[in-house]
C-alpha cells in the first residue's frame, strides 16, 4: 500500500508557470537565495492572514519578478522601492517590485486564503485529496502554490518566522523552532536554502524526544492526545535517524516531526511529514511509508531535483526506504517481483516514457515508472558496482550536492567518481531511454565432458526496440544437490552461453530472483487486484438478485471505481448470460449470478454453492504460506483467476457497512490475489498471493542430464 504524496510536485507546476510569464531577462538562477523576516498573524475562523515580510534581496539586481495570492494587497511599508501588478494566473498575482537601492525591502499585506479540496483521480478506485492552501477552523495549510508569502520563480528562501494564532493554537513549519499553545505563539527558522517555506497550524498535542545517537530533535504533534502512539513514532524516527545518517551522511535538520492533518493525507516537506488522521493510525505506516518521508530529508529535501532532467528522488527513495526495508527483512525478492509486476499491469504501450521525464507521480503508471523502475534502475547499479561502492556513491552524492539542485548526471558522476568506471551506457540505457527488455530462454542444452558436464543455451532479448546493457544472473541446480550462480552479459538481441559444470545439471534458470529491470514472463505473473485496476477498460457486474441495502452499495462502489475511467462499465448481472470473456471483471456479491462460473475449475480455492445451505469456501492453495478457511457469514472475502486469458476478481459480504470501507482500501491491496476483511470497518485478516508455476525462464533438465 502506498498512500505517500509528495506536495513539492505540484508547487513546481505552478511555479513553471508563473517563470513562463516573467520576461526571460528576469529569471533568476536557481541558487538566488531570498532571506524572509516573516511576522504572520492568522484567524483560522475568518480564513485571514496578516504578514509583514522584510526580504533582503541579492545585490546588485533591482527588479525582480514575485508571487503572491490573490486579494493580498500588498504594499511597501520600508525601502525605496515600487510595486507594481503584472498578471494573474488561477488564484496567484504576479508583481514587479522596482527596488532604487537594491537590498532590502518590507511587504506588508493581509487577506483570505481558503481553497477547498480537490480530489484527483489516479486509477480505478484510487483517488487522493490536494489543496491549494487553506486557512480554515479545522487547520492551516499554506505552501508557495497558495502564495502566501512573497515567492520569486527560480530562488531558494530562508527564513525567521513569528506566528501569532489564537489560543490553544501552534504553528509548524521547517527548521528549528518552538510552539507555545498557551499563548499562541510559535517561532521557527531555517538558514539552509530551502525550495519552500511551509506553515501548518492547529490545535496540537505536541510530544519530543532526543537520542545520543542523532543530533536532531524526535517531535510528533497530535489533534489529540495519545502518548503511545507519540512514543511509537518518537522512537522510529530517532530510529531511522540514526540508520540513514550512517548510511548516507550527517541529517540536515535540527528536527524530524510527525504532523497529524486535518485530511488524509502522505505529504513530505523538509524536516517534518504531514499525515492524515487514518494513516497515521495505520499500524504498518511505521514500517513502510514513515521511513520514506524521513529519507526525503536526504533525497528531495536535503538535495533537492533539478526537474529539467528527470526527478531521481523517488525512485532512489522508494529504492533506500520502502525497497531496502523488506530486503533487510528477507523480502527483496518479494519487493523487486512486485514493482516489475507493477509496471506489467500499469504501464501501457504509447504510455511509458524514460526517467528524464518523470517529474511528478499522476497516477498508478506514473508512480510505476518513476518509482519503482527508478528504484531497479538503483538496485542494478548496486548489483553492477557492488554495495561498498553504491554506497560510497550515495555519500559523495550527497556531500557534494547538499541544498542544490542535482540531477541524474550528478548521481552518474558520483558513482563514477568512487567507482573509476565509465558509467555512460548504463545511465543512456535505463535513464535516458523508455521501455524494458523482454527475455526467452532457447535451446538449452547439456553435454558430459571429460571434465563433467557442459550447458549451452541462448538468451534472446525479444522486444522490437534495441538491445538494453543487461548482466542476467544465471542459477543452475546441479543433482548433487549445489547450485551455481553465472553472470551472462546481454548486449544483444541474442546472446548464446556455454558453461562448465562438476555435476550434471537438472535446472536453469534465468534471473529467478528479478534482479534486472525487465519485462515479466509468462509464470511470473500471478493474477492480482492490479491486474485489474490496472485495466483500461472492463466491466463491473451487480447482483440484480442481492437485498436492496447491499444492491446499492455495490452499486455505489462501483461507480466510485469507475470515476474518470470511461473505459470501465457498471452493470446488473442479469445483463449478460455467460460470464464475460473478453476484458477484465469485477463479480461483486454472493448472490451474483455468473459466481458458480467464476469458481468452476478454480485451481487455488474451493467454493460451495448448495441451495438451502450457507456457501462454504476455502483455498487449497495456500499464499505466502498462509493456510486459512474463511466463513462467509463473518468475513469479506476478495478472490482472484484467471479465465479464458482475462484477469477475473470477486468480492462479497454479507455487511452493507462494510462497502464504503472496502471501496476506499481495495484498490490499495493490488499487490494481492487473495484477501478477506472482517466486520463493518473491513479490518484486513488475511492477504496473499497466488503461487505462480515455472516461469518460461526456467529449463528442467532431470532427464537428459542423466542420460548423457
Amino acid at each position: 500500500m502506498s498512500i505517500v504524496q509528495a506536495t513539492k510536485p505540484f508547487l513546481f507546476g505552478l511555479l513553471l508557470l508563473a517563470a513562463q510569464l516573467v520576461s526571460s531577462n528576469q529569471i533568476l538562477a536557481s541558487e538566488t537565495l531570498i532571506r524572509h523576516q516573516l511576522e504572520v498573524r492568522l484567524d483560522p475562523e475568518q480564513g485571514r492572514i496578516e504578514v509583514r515580510d522584510q526580504m533582503r534581496l541579492p545585490e546588485p539586481k533591482s527588479q525582480w519578478s514575485l508571487i503572491l495570492h490573490t486579494g493580498l494587497d500588498p504594499k511597501i511599508i520600508d525601502g525605496e522601492a515600487t510595486l507594481t501588478r503584472v498578471s494573474a494566473f488561477g488564484p496567484l498575482v504576479e508583481y514587479r517590485l522596482s527596488l532604487e537601492t537594491p537590498g532590502t525591502v518590507t511587504l506588508a499585506y493581509g487577506g483570505r486564503i481558503r481553497h477547498d479540496l480537490e480530489h484527483i483521480d489516479e486509477s480505478l478506485g484510487r483517488a487522493r485529496q490536494w489543496s491549494r492552501g487553506t486557512i480554515a477552523p479545522d487547520g492551516v495549510f499554506l505552501d508557495a502554490g497558495s502564495g502566501w508569502y512573497p515567492r520569486i520563480p527560480e530562488s531558494r528562501q530562508s527564513f525567521v518566522l513569528d506566528v501569532r494564532l489564537p489560543e490553544g493554537w501552534s504553528a509548524i513549519s521547517q527548521g528549528a523552532g518552538t510552539t507555545d499553545p498557551a499563548r499562541g505563539r510559535s517561532h521557527w527558522s531555517e538558514s539552509q536554502p530551502q525550495d519552500d517555506i511551509y506553515l501548518i497550524a492547529g490545535r496540537f498535542h505536541a510530544y519530543h524526544k532526543r537520542s545520543a545517537d542523532v543530533q536532531a530533535e524526535a517531535q510528533v504533534y497530535l489533534r489529540e492526545p495519545d502518548t503511545a502512539l507519540a512514543e511509537r513514532y518518537l522512537d522510529a524516527t530517532l530510529e531511522y535517524l540514526a540508520f540513514y545518517s550512517d548510511l548516507i551522511g550527517p541529517y540536515p535538520f535540527a528536527k524530524f516531526a510527525l504532523v497529524e492533518n486535518f485530511w488524509e493525507s502522505g505529504y513530505g516537506m523538509p524536516s517534518f511529514t504531514l499525515l492524515g488522521p487514518q494513516v497515521v493510525r495505520l499500524p504498518f505506516i511505521l514500517q513502510t511509508s514513515y521511513p520514506h518521508e524521513i529519507l526525503h530529508n536526504w533525497w528531495g529535501n536535503g538535495v533537492y531535483v533539478d526537474y529539467d532532467s528527470g526527478n531521481w528522488s523517488e525512485g532512489l527513495t522508494n529504492y533506500l526506504a520502502d525497497y531496502w526495508l523488506m530486503e533487510r527483512a528477507g523480502r527483496g525478492i518479494e519487493g523487486r517481483r512486485d514493482m516489475l509486476k507493477s509496471f506489467a499491469d500499469y504501464v501501457r504501450q504509447g504510455r511509458d516514457f524514460p526517467l528524464t521525464e518523470f517529474v511528478q507521480r499522476h497516477g498508478a503508471d506514473t508512480q510505476a515508472i518513476g518509482y519503482n523502475k527508478g528504484a531497479m534502475v538503483f538496485h542494478m547499479l548496486r548489483r553492477e558496482l557492488g554495495d561498498e561502492t553504491f554506497i560510497q556513491g550515495l555519500r559523495r552524492f550527497y556531500a557534494d550536492n547538499r541544498f542544490r539542485a542535482a540531477g541524474y548526471a550528478d548521481l552518474r558522476l558520483a558513482f563514477e567518481r568512487v567507482s573509476g568506471r565509465d558509467l555512460d551506457t548504463f545511465f543512456a540505457a535505463w535513464v535516458e531511454r523508455a521501455g524494458a527488455p523482454s527475455l526467452a530462454l532457447e535451446d538449452v542444452e547439456t553435454r558430459s565432458t571429460p571434465e563433467g558436464y557442459r550447458i549451452s543455451g541462448r538468451i534472446r532479448q525479444t522486444q522490437s526496440e534495441p538491445p538494453f546493457p543487461l548482466s542476467l544472473p544465471v542459477v543452475i541446480d546441479l543433482d548433487s544437490g549445489e547450485s551455481v550462480i553465472e553472470t551472462i552479459a546481454s548486449h544483444e538481441h541474442e546472446t548464446r552461453f556455454d558453461i562448465a559444470l562438476r555435476s550434471a545439471p537438472v535446472r536453469l534458470r534465468l534471473d529467478p530472483d528479478f534482479e534486472v529491470f525487465r519485462a515479466l514472463a509468462p509464470g511470473e505473473l500471478p493474477v492480482t487486484l492490479s491486474t485489474l485496476f490496472g485495466a483500461e477498460q472492463g466491466l463491473i457486474l451487480i447482483p440484480a438478485a442481492a437485498p436492496e441495502a447491499l444492491q446499492s452499495g455495490y452499486r455505489r462502489l462501483a461507480e466510485r471505481w469507475c470515476v474518470g475511467h470511461p473505459g470501465w462499465r457498471v452493470a446488473e448481472d442479469r445483463e449478460f448470460e455467460h460470464l464475460p470473456d473478453d476484458r477484465p471483471v469485477w463479480l461483486l456479491g454472493w448472490e451474483n449470478r455468473h459466481l458458480e462460473a467464476f469458481a468452476r475449475d478454480a485451481a487455488d480455492f474451493a467454493l460451495t454453492l448448495d441451495d438451502g445451505q450457507a456457501p462454504r469456501l476455502a483455498l487449497t492453495s495456500k499464499p505466502n504460506g498462509m493456510n486459512a478457511t474463511l466463513d462467509p457469514m463473518t468475513d469479506s472475502p476478495v478472490l482472484t483467476r484467471r479465465m479464458a486469458d482475462q484477469p477475473i476478481a470477486w468480492m462479497a459480504t454479507r455487511l452493507p457497512d462494510a462497502l464504503p470501507a472496502l471501496a476506499r482500501k481495495l484498490p490499495h491491496y493490488g499487490k494481492y490475489s487473495v484477501l478477506s476483511f472482517s466486520g463493518p470497518e473491513s479490518t484486513n485478516t488475511l492477504k496473499g498471493q497466488w503461487p505462480t508455476g515455472d516461469s518460461a525462464l526456467t529449463s528442467r533438465l532431470l532427464s537428459r542430464a542423466r542420460t548423457r
